[in-house]
């Protein structure tokens, strides 16, 4: 097979995505008080932060289910996924970046995550499980 620069930009994209997450995950309190009203109660703070923490756990999964298919060399060559993957996870960095520094609504991370996390890692899914059990390639 032959490689082209989609393997190295794939990579490079997922692990921007992973770090931004990590500082995302770190900062979580000062960006669970941006997305809250000034007069905010225990419990409405209580519950921003479990929903960014899961939010946040299950980005963790779908970043190992991703791994696993590329590092692993089950979708490292396939030009659809990792095409799909690239610009998913650039777009994520790129939105994560304003998420960070305007202090967007975390309501809108759902979206990132729907879209740039959840969608490739379901891709790479169906990918793994194609290839694994059925033994069909690309």
């Amino acid at each position: 097979m032959q490689s082209s620069g989609l393997v190295p930009a794939r990579f490079l994209t997922i692990i921007a995505h992973l770090v931004l997450v990590i500082v995302i995950f770190w900062t979580r309190e000062e960006n669970i008080r941006a997305c809250l009203p000034e007069d905010y109660d225990s419990s409405e703070y209580d519950d921003k932060d479990l929903e960014m923490l899961i939010g946040l756990s299950i980005t963790f999964v779908f970043f190992l289910i991703e791994l696993i298919g590329f590092m692993g060399g089950i979708t490292m060559f396939m030009n659809f996924q990792g095409l799909l993957s690239t610009m998913a996870h650039s777009a994520a960095a790129i939105t994560l970046s304003y998420f960070l520094f305007d202090q967007w609504p975390c309501e809108w991370y759902w979206y990132v995550f729907g879209f740039c996390s959840a969608f490739p890692a379901m891709m790479e899914l169906i990918y793994i499980i194609g290839i694994m059990c059925f033994r069909k390639g690309y």
